[in-house]
C-alpha cells in the first residue's frame, strides 16, 4: 500500500485544514500517480476538497467517526477494522492514503511505500506526517532532481519499508 503526502522540512502537512502550499507540479504527480486508483482519506481531507466533492477518476474510501455521515460518490467506514477490509478488495499497489494526519498515523504500519514531496522550508502548522527519516524501518529508494517554485526549493522522495 502506498501513502502520498507533501511534507516541508519539519514534517508539517496543513495548517487550518489546508495545504500548506500547492505547488503545481506536486498536484501534477498526485493526479498521476493516484488516477485510476484508491484513494483513502478522513472525512476533515475530503471536506478540504473543491466542494468537499470525492476526487474524480479515483475510488474514494472516507474514515470518520460518524456513524451518520454519508458522501455521494465515496465509500464512508467507520473504524480501522472496517477500512482494511474494505481495501482488501483491491491490490495493495493501487491504493493510496492521501491524508490527513490522522489517518496517515493509522495507515502507516500498513504501507510499504511512500512518495513524499519535501519542501525545503518550515511553514507554521497544526498537522504533521511521521518523520521517515527518523525511522529505521524506511529507507530512501529514489529521489528527483530538486525543483523550484518561485523561491521554494523541493524533490519528490520515495521511500520503502525494508523488512
Amino acid at each position: 500500500m502506498n501513502i502520498i503526502v507533501a511534507a516541508d522540512k519539519n514534517w508539517a502537512i496543513g495548517k487550518n485544514n489546508s495545504l500548506l502550499v500547492k505547488i503545481p507540479a506536486d498536484m501534477k504527480m498526485f493526479r498521476q500517480e493516484t488516477e485510476g486508483k484508491v484513494v483513502v482519506m478522513g472525512r476533515k481531507t475530503l471536506e478540504s476538497f473543491p466542494g468537499g466533492a470525492p476526487l474524480k477518476n479515483r475510488t474514494n474510501i472516507v474514515l470518520t467517526a460518524n456513524p451518520d455521515y454519508q458522501v455521494k460518490g465515496a465509500v464512508v467506514v467507520h473504524t480501522m477494522e472496517e477500512l482494511l477490509e474494505e481495501i482488501r478488495k483491491y491490490p495493495s499497489e493501487m491504493v493510496y492514503c492521501i491524508g490527513g494526519e490522522s489517518v496517515y498515523r493509522q495507515m502507516l504500519p500498513y504501507c510499504d511505500t511512500a512518495h513524499v514531496t519535501k519542501i525545503d522550508f518550515a511553514y507554521e502548522a497544526d498537522s504533521y506526517f511521521p518523520d521517515l527519516d527518523e525511522m529505521p524501518e524506511w529507507k530512501i529508494t529514489a529521489e528527483s532532481d530538486e525543483h523550484t517554485y518561485f523561491n521554494l526549493v523541493y524533490e519528490f522522495v520515495k521511500y520503502e519499508r525494508i523488512s
